[in-house]
């Protein structure tokens, strides 16, 4: 099922996640609807807080348009290892018609549950270590213009402001 994408500034987008205990077949069924809402979007990447469910639960699939879906479903993700710089163009389905360069780290390590329970352990680079990384934040609560300077931060609150009063 596609959920709505909350959008900035909503304030669920600023609350951290729970940890998931246990993989149940709702969490199964999160995952799911989390990747159809994703792949509908279409974006690269959801964090179950962007529908309004606080568990650590994200989706990734970096795949280009012609190659064949590859959908990481990570539960309770967590980096232990990080190394390098990367300073990226990033958007977000949570912040739609915005993006702007962010400073990350070039590769990660990151472990998290799969949906059958298991531990998963990926080491990235490139693309999906920023995708992790951007995933990861909302779970804390973070997006990815909590990144910039306060300056270009302040521009963007200020873009933000003006195009919500025009939809009024």
């Amino acid at each position: 099922m596609i959920r709505t994408i909350l959008t900035y500034p909503n304030p669920e987008l600023k609350k951290k996640s729970a940890p998931v205990s246990s993989i149940t077949d709702s969490i199964r069924q999160l995952a799911a609807d989390m990747a159809e809402t994703m792949y509908d979007a279409p974006g690269i990447g959801l964090a179950a807080p962007q529908i309004g469910v606080h568990q650590a639960v994200i989706v990734i699939d970096i795949s280009g348009k012609n190659e064949p879906p590859e959908l990481i479903v990570a539960v309770n993700p967590v980096i232990t290892h990080a190394e390098g710089d990367a300073f990226e163009e990033e958007g977000c389905l949570s912040v739609p018609s915005y993006a702007a360069n962010v400073k990350r780290h070039a590769r990660v390590t990151v472990k998290a549950l799969d949906l059958s329970g298991a531990e998963q352990e990926w080491d990235a680079e490139g693309l999906l270590a920023i995708a992790f990384q951007h995933e990861i934040d909302h779970l804390e609560g973070r997006l990815f213009v909590d990144h910039l300077s306060p300056l270009k931060r302040e521009i963007f609150q200020r873009k933000a402001r003006k195009a919500a009063e025009e939809k009024r």
